[in-house]
């Protein structure tokens, strides 16, 4: 089996592992103040200390949460639960824990304004500040897409909301340990991150809230991590994020190279074999691990499924009793129906080898072949 969706979830590394299985014995409710208490509440703070480390933000700006998608759901409806009304800013693009609070939000009242991205996947900060009104509150623009892997504006995008005192939120849940994260570069006020996406176990995320930033639960509970995703800490999954996040720094280089230069066998390789394939968005400028393509007169999810004991990999489009629904990040891009049905997501990790991005090509080639007759 080749591997090739490591933007869906990758793999635990072995430092995970054995971070998790070390932690196992600490069973003490963190909110006690006995030892075992006590004990379990220090692996909580250690951790935070090392996904702040990783984003380069303070420790007491990390609130861990059950995953990417809580994350967004509180730098979203959490924010804005502080306003009765507002408008908010976000893309055509978005990720669903995105999109679906915001329409949740738009029933409720506030007006949600998505600006469209251009033909390469990528959003033009001009377009944001020209649907900027008195009343905007929010801007909320992911950093690298989970489809396309293309990696937006953030810096500028960051600066225009600074200069109109508007709260800005990225979902890096796709970016954060596959490239370099700097909450101090970007310049964001929230940023959500989700562990599994880069060898952590799933189940377990966290929010970077800046300094000052007021935000307002979306599930109501006790104190833990300041009221904000109340609930009895997930321990494990908490010392998990902390291992991949400690291990991420000194990997980050490596893996940028590794995975682009996986990323370019394979695009060599498939623009070569195959006849009729569009790169949807812009690989150079974009994640150095993913790779989307539409293959002509293709179904991406058949492929998938023809292919399931020799190759993982996702489609771009969603299959719900028969019907293919084409993807709405290549829509936005311009794709017409027939090519986002026919686009098929590859991503590589660390574990992957050139030896499988070689075989990867022979597999699709030979099966598109098949199906097209010759």
């Amino acid at each position: 089996m080749i591997y090739l969706d490591y933007n869906a979830t990758t793999p635990l590394i072995p430092e995970v592992k054995s971070r998790i299985i070390s932690t196992m014995d600490f069973f003490g409710n963190p909110s006690s103040l006995h030892i075992p208490g006590i004990m379990a509440k220090k692996v909580i703070e250690d951790a935070r200390k090392s996904v702040a480390s990783l984003i380069n933000c303070n420790p007491e700006e990390i609130i861990f949460t059950s995953g990417g998608t809580e994350s967004d759901n509180i730098a979203t409806i959490g924010f804005a639960a502080r306003f009765s009304s507002g408008h908010i800013i976000s893309s055509s693009i978005e990720h669903p824990a995105i999109i679906r609070p915001l329409k949740r939000l738009a029933q409720m009242g506030f007006d949600v304004t998505e600006v469209p991205v251009r033909a390469d996947g990528k959003i033009d900060p001009e377009s944001i500040a020209g649907s900027i009104r008195k009343d905007t509150i929010l801007i909320s623009i992911m950093h690298a897409n989970n489809e396309t892997g293309v990696i937006q504006p953030i810096k500028e995008i960051s600066g225009i909301a600074k200069q109109n005192g508007i709260t800005f939120h990225t979902d890096a849940a796709q970016s954060v340990g596959k490239i370099d994260v700097d909450i101090k570069q970007l310049g964001v006020d929230l940023l959500s991150i989700a562990g599994h996406k880069y060898y952590g176990p799933k189940g377990i995320g966290a929010i970077y809230i800046k300094n000052g930033t007021k935000i307002d639960p979306v599930i109501f509970g006790a104190s833990q991590e300041r009221g904000i995703s109340p609930g009895t800490e997930n321990i494990m999954g908490i010392a998990g994020m902390a291992a991949a996040s400690e291990v991420a720094p000194g990997e980050i280089k490596n893996r940028v190279n590794h995975a682009g230069e996986l990323r370019a066998i394979l695009l060599g390789g498939l623009t070569e074999g195959i006849r009729d394939v569009h790169i949807n968005g812009n690989p150079e400028s974009g994640l150095p691990n993913t790779l989307n393509i539409s293959i002509k007169d293709i179904i991406a999810n058949d492929i998938v499924v023809r292919l399931k004991d020799k190759m993982a990999f996702s489609a771009g489009s969603a299959c719900h009793s028969g019907q293919h629904s084409p993807s709405g990040v290549l829509k936005a891009m311009g794709l017409d129906d027939n090519n986002a049905i026919a686009s098929i997501r590859l991503s590589v990790g660390k574990f992957n080898t050139r030896d499988e991005m070689i075989e990867a090509v022979k597999i699709l080639s030979s099966e598109i072949g098949k199906i097209r007759g010759y």
